[in-house]
This record gives structure tokens, sequence and C-alpha cells, in this order.
């Protein structure tokens, strides 16, 4: 049974556009799931009071069929290819991908928690799940 995933993308290191097109590319290549819908690529300030560049930040909704920990694991691979280096948190990062929503879950885990736990925290979030929904409901209807 396919589920809907949202999935953040978001980058500020390097080619930051090249950085997410290649994340939308494998994420939809990747054979469980197949990318639905996704926003404008837009630029923020860093979270977490760091000295860093700002962000380019997109989100996708993905139609899959896998579980919400494969889904991640899936993710951290894509990240890893992008030279993605797990250091201290609010580090700068080339490429950082988060599950944010999976249809309806609640998933509370050591390595996953869904709704993801900045939801209510970061407004370019709550905009970019709206304007996902809105053009899917539109598709939906027509």
């Amino acid at each position: 049974m396919s589920e809907i995933a949202y999935i953040a993308l978001g980058s500020n290191l390097g080619e930051r556009h090249v950085y997410l097109a290649r994340a939308r590319d494998a994420i939809d290549a990747t054979p469980e799931c197949r990318v639905i819908g996704a926003t404008t690529v837009e630029e923020t300030a860093p979270l977490g009071g760091l000295d860093q560049p700002p962000y380019l930040n997109q989100m996708l909704a993905v139609e899959t069929t896998l579980e919400p920990a494969a889904l991640l694991a899936r993710l951290h691979e894509i990240e890893a290819d992008a030279g993605r280096v797990r250091g201290a948190r609010w580090e700068s990062r080339t490429l950082d991908l988060d599950i944010v929503l999976f249809d309806d879950r609640v998933v509370r885990t050591h390595d996953l928690v869904i709704p993801h736990p900045g939801l209510a925290d970061r407004t370019f979030w709550q905009r970019e799940v709206t304007e996902l929904r809105e053009v899917m409901r539109q598709g939906a209807n027509d």
C-alpha cells in the first residue's frame, strides 16, 4: 500500500541548487518512491544560532511503499552520496533530508520521530506542507 511522505530538503554549502536537484532525482529514482509534488525552492536563515550561510529549502510529497525507517535509511544514503558529514547539531551541511510527515502516522523511535518535532517551529515547513496539500487537492479535482 502506498502512503504519502512529506520530505524536507535543505542545503547551505556548495552548489545548493545542485544538491537539491540531485536529491529530488535520487528520491524519485528509488523504486519504491515517486515524487508527486514539489514546492518552490526558498532561501531561509539558518536555525540553531550558529554563524553560517543561509539555506535553500524545498519540500517534496513522495508516494512510497517503504516503511518510515526504510525511507529514512534511503534518505541517509542520499545525504551521504552528497557528501553530508554528520557532526554537531545545527552545523552547515551539503544536504539535509527530513521526513516531516508520513500520511497520518505517528512514529516515536530513537532514530525517528514523525511528525517531525521541528514542524511546529518552522513556518516555512508549514507553508510548504500547505502548498503541497493544495496542489495535490487541486490535482485530485481535475
